[in-house]
């Protein structure tokens, strides 16, 4: 679990200096899913960090998940929400209100909860069949994330959100069903291709969302895809219980670290410039992100 929690410090972080990297890459041609901006991104100091910090955050979460229930660390990955958003109120400049802390106390309460009902990870290696499907859904993310490219802004922000979470949730599930690193099975495992797809499916689309579309809306559709799914993938298939007796303690403790978390979701969004009124800074407006 510490290694769950390190693994949020590190996402949360990356999130807002990608966001801030992202927004300040120069902008593609068309609405679509832009391959080459991350290219552009990676000309930014702060995204070559966010990515140092990624590459920490997921040796952590390797190390959670060959350990933890998925729904466990996926519930404290979700959690790097909460660090978005004090990182975020630091880097941006925004303040945290009554309603923020509450909904930080919620995440780190649920996962407290999380961490008294969790058992060891299920004991069921995953079937062939299931590393297939992971691959499918590797490739199947990519393919509808560059269709919801070309959708509307609002809904192609949560589209693309939605697709960088299952992205990310191919990776967690995968991460389980590799069984062994010896050489060559290793290289003939579908879980590996899938991990790999997954993940950069999971990158290409987060960052597009993140500077094409709102990042609040992108942010919350990344946890319900990097949670809901791979943490009914870990019960059904994977064996992943809770300890004897617990099972409603861990799905309140799951439900209300998500829900946290989505209330959270609008710090991954910079603030929008006061208006020009021509006027000192006490007559100045200030909108919130919402």
């Amino acid at each position: 679990m510490i290694c769950a929690l390190a693994s949020a410090v590190c996402y949360g972080t990356a999130s807002v200096l990608q966001a801030i990297a992202a927004r300040g890459a120069a902008p593609g041609t068309g609405s679509g899913v832009d391959a080459a901006l991350l290219l552009r991104a990676v000309r930014q100091w702060r995204y070559l960090v966010g990515l140092s910090l990624d590459g920490a955050g997921f040796a952590l979460q390797v190390v959670a998940l060959r350990t933890l229930p998925i729904y466990a660390v996926g519930a404290a990955l979700a959690a790097s929400l909460a660090v978005t958003a004090v990182v975020g109120a630091r880097l941006m400049r925004f303040s945290l209100g009554r309603a923020e802390w509450t909904a930080v106390a919620a995440v780190c309460g649920g996962l407290a909860l999380i961490g008294l009902a969790a058992g060891p990870e299920g004991g069921r290696s995953g079937s062939d069949a299931l590393r297939w499907t992971m691959l499918g859904a590797a490739v199947g993310v990519l393919v509808v994330g560059a269709a919801a490219g070309r959708l509307p802004a609002r809904p192609r922000a949560l589209a693309l959100g939605l697709g960088s979470g299952c992205g990310f949730g191919v990776v967690e599930v995968s991460v389980r069903l590799v069984d062994s690193l010896a050489l060559p099975g290793l290289l003939a495992d579908p879980a590996l291709y899938a991990l790999l797809a997954g993940g950069a499916a999971g990158f290409l689309l987060l960052t597009s969302a993140l500077q094409r579309g709102s990042v609040t809306t992108a942010t919350g559709g990344m946890v319900v895809g990097e949670t809901v799914g791979p943490a009914l993938i870990g019960v059904v298939w994977l064996g992943d219980r809770t300890r004897e007796g617990l099972v409603p303690l861990a799905v309140v403790g799951f439900v209300v670290a998500v829900v946290g978390a989505l209330a959270l979701s609008r710090f991954g969004e910079p603030p929008a410039p006061p208006p020009a009124t021509g006027r000192g800074p006490r007559n100045a407006t200030r909108r919130r992100a919402t």
